[in-house]
């Protein structure tokens, strides 16, 4: 193939310059360098031409130029609108794109879907800047959007926070709303130095692969208010947590808890998704108010 790739770094630097573009620290930009990791990520996200795939934030094009060879369409949401003379260039070749332009968490999505794709089989793929992942990843999981799975580029201490289990320092509530949607795993640890400019932490591709049967639950809101209590002091006990949390007396809290067949002296980090469905169900409503 005699076009250069995006993922040079000499290349890279020649159209950064050639643009005067400028890297925003409050957009958390930060472009894939190392082709390595670049083709990694197409092979663990199983990329097909039976794909289609939104991508969120493109940058110059280093991942969506390799997302274009190997899938059906992918469409690209960026926000940063000086990015997109360099995409005009970057990008020319690769006819089954479209740059989209927008904010990730305002755009609708669900018209998105049905005005850009086609296929049965869509995927979502995106480096995401660090400062913003947790509510890029709740927006795109409340949705419950017709996706196969999410393929993500995440801080390597977020990655593991989402995929811990009970017991463990990094289990917490992102670990349980993550894994109530999805079964997620870390494919792939990328060094700092995969970026330009360089981060100052570690990152991983974490894969959130859809749940297609998620466990039943009597209320979704009161599970996760419950969830958020019992993290919100998790150094103290269950009772203790959801009392406070709950703003409920610790005699209802109890009853509620020996009920549901859980140690009142556990912590949150001990609970599993299932004792948490359980609280949520008995609960009365007025008291998560």
């Amino acid at each position: 193939m005699d076009k250069k790739r995006l993922y040079s770094p000499s290349y890279v630097k020649e159209i950064i310059d050639k643009y005067n573009f400028r890297f925003s620290k409050s957009l958390g930009q930060n472009f894939l360098i190392d082709g390595n990791i670049v083709r990694k990520i197409c092979e663990e996200g199983e990329i097909s031409k039976e794909d289609d795939i939104l991508e969120i934030g493109p940058g110059i094009g280093t991942l969506t130029e390799e997302l274009s060879y190997k899938a059906n369409k992918v469409v690209a949401v960026e926000l940063d609108k000086s990015l997109f003379p360099i995409l005009d260039e970057t990008l020319a070749g690769c006819n089954n794109v479209e740059i989209v332009p927008g904010d990730i968490l305002k755009i609708d999505l669900s018209k998105l879907f049905s005005e850009k794709f086609e296929s049965e089989n869509i995927k979502i793929v995106a480096n995401l800047p660090y400062y913003i992942t947790t509510p890029i990843i709740g927006r795109l999981l409340e949705e419950e959007l017709d996706i196969d799975s999410i393929l993500v580029m995440v801080q390597s201490e977020v990655a593991e926070r989402m995929k811990a289990s009970p017991g463990t320092k990094d289990y917490g509530s992102l670990s349980v709303f993550v894994q109530y949607y999805t079964d997620p795993e870390i494919v792939l640890l990328v060094p700092k130095t995969a970026f330009m400019p360089r981060p100052n932490v570690d990152s991983a591709v974490i894969k959130l692969k859809i749940r297609k049967e998620k466990i039943e639950l009597k209320d979704r809101e009161t599970f996760f208010k419950v969830v958020k209590a019992a993290f919100s002091q998790r150094r103290k006990t269950i009772l203790n947590s959801l009392s406070s949390g709950l703003k409920t007396d610790k005699a209802t809290i109890r009853a509620i808890l020996e009920k549901a067949d859980i140690d009142p002296k556990l912590r949150a980090e001990n609970l599993t998704i299932e004792d948490f469905s359980k609280i949520s169900a008995i609960l009365p409503p007025f008291n998560i108010y």
